[in-house]
């Protein structure tokens, strides 16, 4: 039986099976005000006499209750439409929960047609807002995913992609753009929304990307571009043609190049919108300028400094000086010393004659300023002809038994075969990066594995090779490191004027010609390219004398790499993540994730570990220090240091390998740092260096 009855007569019962506490309240509240409860509450006669036990319709009644509080309407007047059930204990529970269980909520895509039925009625977003109980941004994002392209809209209402994806997707306004996309990871099982957002926002431009604040949004918007809002994230607002905004960026650099490059009388003056010439300088040749002369008082200066050094070392030859009367004169000499290498570290000089053969870069800093690059090049070789050069190097040192803790993830799970050898290739970079300042190390590093193996038959009669390590395939769509950046800046810095000939035997001779710190630098490079990441990609092994040059080094791996979505959280599990998280923030960190998402838990993640999160200072600290094992040198030495001073059953090495290498679970390895290894190499000094190296 249905009948309207007053709102005071109404109240809760223990047999609405229904025992969460409602949500979102206020929405319903904002329904009521606006077309009254439309559907009946399912009550029971209760005591005293004309009162109701409301079996199923709690939301509604505390909805309704919220505006008698409110004062909008009154209880006790108030009609609410009830169907009365009767019954034992069972059976009104049996009610409660069929009304509850045969209800079936909108879909996502229902909403979005609904709500844009309503706004063509009433094209106030606000008031339909205010009317359903939701915010204007709920609002306008039910509107975005109700204008997806159609494809999208309707794998949407097919239930073919989530409602997360159909928001990554809505991310942009462009419907062109939305379907390439589509296209793209159409046939794919393993999308998820981080995917397709990421690929959304490679096709848009960020309102803070150097490009973006170098042209202004003013300037962008009058040349016809739409300035988006994520609707479905905070990341801020997004360029959606990022074409024309490199189009304008391209007018202005090249308007400021060629005004500068005539102010300075250079050949030419090349604008790329970067501050990393890698790439820019293939075609040209590096010019190398001579420093600008002493003056003649500089010059007497200088001549005066080499006299007082060779008087303060006599006098310090006396080994029966008092220590303070030495600490003085070693005082003066380093003093001396300093003054004299500021004297003769005077910046290189363009004379007029070479300002018209030669240019420079015109770059682009992360601020949105242009600065006009000091490192000149050439067109066309300045003497000489172009041509192949060679250099020599070695191979890393001999494969080294598996370490089970560089393939171990946070929690205990090993990593993929794939993002292990990722990794390892990463931390190889660092250490070639690394390597790069101590040629003396290097040489050092060179010369041990030239006399500790055998090599085979090189074509220029030495079996002393420098051949590229077999790395196995990176991601394309990965950004450059900065360990990579550091390899190729240094690259484009050496003297290669020795290159240009077409004879090997000239080449040699011009190699030879070379001082010999442009010698050094070209060894510290060749054997920094030479690395291995892994001396084996099928297996876990990690070479343990990298491990020692990395101790040598003083290498801080956290300071050259940081874990990001797409080179790390997105390729582990979420059992990983939470691991993570809790070693390091603890069980409280790790808790508030638990009943998020993978890709959620994963962008957070990446925040926490690049330092953007707002959280304890402790946390923080332990995040911008965290690194996985995978990229950790001191794992490798402690190992290694274990395996070679006792034997290794071979057996058990091989099934410890399957086990990384398909994926099994294995054992948690020891937490806890362990000491470096001592390596057997050892360091030579700068004149041991520059010797050998000629």
């Amino acid at each position: 039986m249905t009948q309207t009855v007053p709102l005071a007569k109404l109240k809760r019962s223990e047999k609405n099976v229904r025992t969460t506490p409602p949500r979102n309240i206020e929405a319903m509240a904002s329904s009521i005000r606006a077309r009254g409860i439309m559907q009946n509450l399912l009550v029971t006669a209760a005591r005293p006499k004309g009162t109701y036990e409301i079996i199923a319709g709690d939301r509604r009644y505390l909805g309704a209750m919220m505006l008698a509080d409110a004062g909008e309407i009154d209880a006790a007047t108030y009609g609410v439409p009830v169907k009365i059930v009767s019954g034992d204990d069972a059976d009104l529970r049996e009610v409660s929960l069929t009304e509850n269980f045969q209800r079936e909520p909108m879909t996502a895509a229902e909403e979005c047609v609904a709500f844009q039925h309503f706004l063509k009625s009433d094209g106030d977003i606000d008031a339909v807002a205010n009317r359903f109980g939701q915010t204007r941004r709920f609002i306008e994002g039910r509107l975005r995913l109700a204008n997806l392209a159609e494809p999208i809209f309707e794998a949407l209402s097919e239930g073919r992609i989530t409602l997360e994806m159909a928001k990554a997707y809505g991310s942009t306004e462009d419907q062109a753009k939305q379907e390439r996309v589509f296209q793209q990871y159409a046939h794919s099982s393993y999308v998820n929304a981080d995917q397709i957002r990421r690929a959304i926002v490679n096709d848009t431009m960020k309102a803070s990307d150097p490009v973006a604040i170098l042209v202004g949004a003013d300037a962008y918007v009058a040349a016809g571009g739409k300035v988006e809002c994520d609707l479905f994230s905070e990341d801020g607002d997004r360029w959606s043609d990022p074409e024309l905004a490199q189009t304008l960026a391209a007018a202005i650099m090249e308007a400021e190049a060629k005004r500068v490059g005539e102010e300075q009388g250079l050949a030419w003056v090349r604008p790329i919108a970067t501050t990393s010439l890698y790439g820019a300088t293939a075609d040209l040749h590096r010019v190398t300028l001579e420093p600008a002369p002493l003056g003649d008082e500089e010059a007497a200066r200088s001549d005066a400094i080499v006299a007082r050094c060779e008087t303060l070392e006599e006098l310090m030859a006396d080994e029966e000086m008092e220590e303070t009367a030495y600490a003085a004169l070693e005082e003066e000499f380093e003093r001396l010393r300093e003054e004299y290498q500021a004297l003769h570290s005077r910046p290189p000089v363009l004379s007029d004659e070479m300002r018209g053969k030669v240019g420079t870069f015109l770059t682009l800093g992360r601020d949105g300023k242009m600065t006009l690059e000091t490192t000149y090049f050439s067109e066309s070789p300045l003497q000489g002809s172009a041509g192949d050069g060679t250099s020599g190097s070695s191979r890393s040192a001999r494969d080294t038994p598996s370490l089970p803790p560089e393939a171990v993830a946070p929690g205990g799970k090993p990593l993929s075969a794939r993002l292990h050898d990722e990794l390892a290739i990463q931390r190889r970079d660092i250490l070639a990066a690394s390597i790069l300042a101590d040629p003396g190390l290097a040489l050092d590093y060179m010369l041990f594995a030239m006399t500790d193996q055998s090599r085979s038959y090189s074509r220029y009669g030495t079996t002393v090779t420098a051949g590229r390590p077999q790395d196995p395939q990176m991601p394309k769509d990965q950004p450059a490191t900065q360990a990579q950046l550091a390899i190729a800046e240094a690259r484009e810095s050496l003297n290669s004027d020795w290159t240009t000939s077409s004879s090997p035997v000239e080449r040699f001779e011009a190699f030879r010609a070379l001082d010999d710190d442009a010698k050094a630098s070209w060894l510290a490079l060749t054997v920094a390219s030479s690395l291995e990441a892994k001396p084996d990609y099928s297996s876990a092994k990690t070479n343990p004398l990298h491990a020692r040059l990395a101790s040598i080094l003083e290498i801080d791996v956290a300071k050259w790499w940081r874990p990001t979505s797409a080179n790390f959280f997105d390729r582990v599990s979420k059992g990983t993540l939470l691991a993570l998280l809790t070693d390091v923030g603890g069980p409280v960190l790790a808790a508030r994730y638990v009943g998020s998402k993978k890709g959620e838990i994963s962008t957070s993640c990446e925040k926490l570990f690049a330092g953007e999160a707002i959280t304890e200072a402790e946390t923080k600290e332990a995040a911008l220090a965290w690194v996985p094992d995978a990229m950790r040198f001191d794992v490798v030495a402690a190992v290694a240091d274990a395996e070679f001073d006792e034997s290794v059953d071979d057996e058990a090495s091989e099934t410890a390998q399957d086990d990384v290498t398909s994926g099994d679970d294995i054992e948690d390895p020891a937490d806890g740092d362990s000491d470096e290894a001592e390596g057997a190499l050892g360091s030579v000094n700068d004149d041991h260096a520059l010797i050998a190296a000629e």
